[in-house]
């Protein structure tokens, strides 16, 4: 998800989502901790993604943008 498509969405919408993606990261570190995760590549990805929404709830907290 790119930079522009987080900041298009409400603000209920990134609370969704940020709960959405804290869920995917907990069952991919499960499968990693049991060995069944074929790409780990997906747990940096998952973890930007949650800065990205984090980040731009952030701004909106504080006015910018």
């Amino acid at each position: 998800m790119k930079v522009e498509e987080v900041r298009s969405l409400s603000d209920t919408e990134l609370v969704k989502r940020l709960s959405e993606a804290r869920q995917e990261l907990f069952n991919l570190r499960l499968r990693m901790a049991t060995r069944q995760l074929a790409n780990h590549r997906e747990l940096p990805r998952v973890r930007k993604k949650i800065a990205r929404i984090e980040t731009i709830i952030r701004e909106r907290e504080f006015g910018i943008r």
